[in-house]
């Protein structure tokens, strides 16, 4: 039998103490972590980059389907994917938890080993944070920091006309990855003798309940000596990232349908479904991949690396956004995908 120690039984300071008593420093830039009132950073004469997130359960996590160690991981990578996408170097995180009565020590020992693994691989520090009782479920907010030097950052409004359109990775896996869990966790409602079953489709599920940030992307960049001229995360689908660079840049684009990356599973399991696996990949988000725009003079550099796909390019704002299927017509792109689904 499971050992389950009540929260009330450590209280809040022996609680923190408790989640936190394993935690290294791994940036020379942590003067002071956690144990004081507040923590103090010094970047060294770089800038100072910000990001907060709050996850909420029955909102943007099921804990029916999430192995906590995953939501742990996960609370930390939607930070620091926001980072990468400004060019930054992610350095520290703080973090602030809600939970009800449901929970144990043990659960949410389970929860920290997932955000240390993150800090850990991504070499990040957890540096400070909060914890509180909720009346009900768990609430998650995760401030990340990080640095960059004034001239690498990279904003939203800088796309040109010309550029080209690029993506990392591939897109839609975790919206059909959520599919699936979804629909297991409804069949499993109505029948709780039925084992939840998964086909089989570890990437897929993967891709929603461990993402992983793109941090191999900027260090590409460094490397190759790019600078996108403009970036954001993929969070809320392909057609509304690109979609905010344009209004932001003042621009238009051309995107082309069969540019656009999709891992072979994911579209497997788009057509078993009867889904468009293009549509999957325009507005279902949590890929965490990154959307970039860069100069032409760019491209020998960017076919160096097969993670990277080049997907559209930048037109004058006159000419619209705009997809080009595969069969050569051209649709008008809106945030749900293209106008072709609602026809």
């Amino acid at each position: 039998m499971t050992t389950r120690t009540e929260i009330s039984s450590l209280g809040e300071f022996g609680l923190i103490e408790h989640l936190t008593k394993n935690f290294e420093i791994q940036n020379a830039s942590t003067i002071l972590s956690i144990g004081d009132d507040a923590a103090v950073i010094d970047h060294f004469g770089k800038q100072t980059v910000i990001t907060s997130d709050m996850l909420v359960e029955g909102i943007h996590f099921d804990l029916m389907y999430t192995p906590l160690k995953h939501l742990g991981y996960k609370s930390v990578i939607v930070n620091l994917s926001d980072l990468y996408a400004m060019n930054a170097t992610p350095t520290h995180i703080t973090l602030n938890i809600a939970f009800s009565n449901r929970f144990s020590v043990e659960a949410l020992s389970e929860f920290y080993e997932g955000v240390y693994a993150a800090c850990e691989k991504y070499n990040v520090d957890l540096i400070g944070g909060d914890t509180s009782s909720s009346q009900k479920g768990f609430i998650i907010s995760v401030t990340a920091i990080g640095e960059i030097t004034p001239e690498k950052i990279v904003k939203r409004s800088g796309a040109k006309k010309g550029d080209l359109i690029c993506v990392s990775g591939d897109l839609g896996g975790a919206f059909l990855g959520l599919t699936l869990l979804e629909r297991e966790k409804k069949i499993y409602l109505e029948h709780p003798e039925i084992q939840p079953d998964l086909e089989n489709e570890q990437y897929i599920v993967g891709r929603l309940l461990k993402p992983e940030a793109r941090k191999d992307i900027i260090d590409f960049f460094e490397s190759a000596g790019i600078q996108p001229t403009s970036m954001m995360d993929v969070s809320d689908g392909l057609s509304s990232e690109i979609l905010h660079i344009c209004k932001q840049s003042n621009v238009g684009c051309f995107l082309y349908e069969e540019k656009i990356p999709i891992n072979d599973d994911a579209k497997q399991y788009a057509y078993k479904l009867e889904l468009d696996p293009t549509a999957c990949a325009l507005s279902g988000g949590e890929d965490y991949e990154l959307v970039f725009t860069v100069p032409q003079s760019d491209h020998d550099k960017l076919v160096l690396n097969e993670q990277v796909s080049v997907i559209g390019y930048i037109t004058e704002i006159e000419e619209g956004v705009h997809i080009i299927t595969k069969g050569g017509s051209t649709h008008k792109l809106t945030a749900q995908g293209w106008n072709a689904f609602s026809a």
